[in-house]
């Protein structure tokens, strides 16, 4: 999705002054994917609390690799074979697939402080990443330069996106 953004056009002028290499929008994945594992972890059985941990960080890692193979093979190897430079610079761009697994990873680590029990776990830590799917598109879309309205609409599409894995979260247990 981090080059998604950028396939249907540039962003808009006044916002490419102040737009450094960050895009977040691959918080915006890398939070409804740490939704779905969780979701999925939860219907296959109970998971140990360090599996499931591992399972998120494991899972945004291997996305995160998806992700840079293919902004460096996508259009950019037809044209000119990438450089360390930018193998490095899609690298950094592409690490917040990763950093949104890590706040619902860090839920499922604490929830026994919490005297959070496998279900209680499960949905704190779903809550945590759409929680962070949604903050993410409002990172995201303040980068991009969007105004309030829109940032407005994107966290509210996000916030229904997730609201849609955690329906599949119930309608998958009952």
């Amino acid at each position: 999705m981090s080059g998604a953004g950028h396939a249907a056009g540039h962003p808009p002028a006044r916002a490419a002054g102040r737009r450094t290499h960050a895009d977040y929008t691959g918080g915006v994945y890398g939070s409804m994917l740490a939704a779905s594992v969780i979701v999925g972890a939860g219907t296959l059985g109970s998971f140990p609390r360090v599996e499931l941990v591992l399972l998120l960080l494991l899972t945004g890692g291997v996305f995160w690799i998806a992700h840079v193979h293919a902004q460096l093979f996508g259009e950019r190897l037809a044209r000119h074979r990438p450089d360390r430079r930018v193998v490095l610079r899609v690298c950094r761009e592409e690490w917040t697939v990763v950093k949104a697994a890590v706040p619902p990873a860090a839920a499922v680590a604490v929830s026994p402080l919490l005297g959070l029990g496998v279900q209680g776990t499960q949905w704190f830590a779903l809550s945590v990443a759409v929680a962070g799917q949604v903050g993410w598109s409002v990172a995201a879309s303040r980068r991009a330069g969007a105004g309030r309205r829109l940032i407005v609409l994107s966290a509210s599409v996000n916030l229904l996106l997730g609201l849609v894995i955690l329906s599949c979260k119930l309608w998958l247990k009952h």
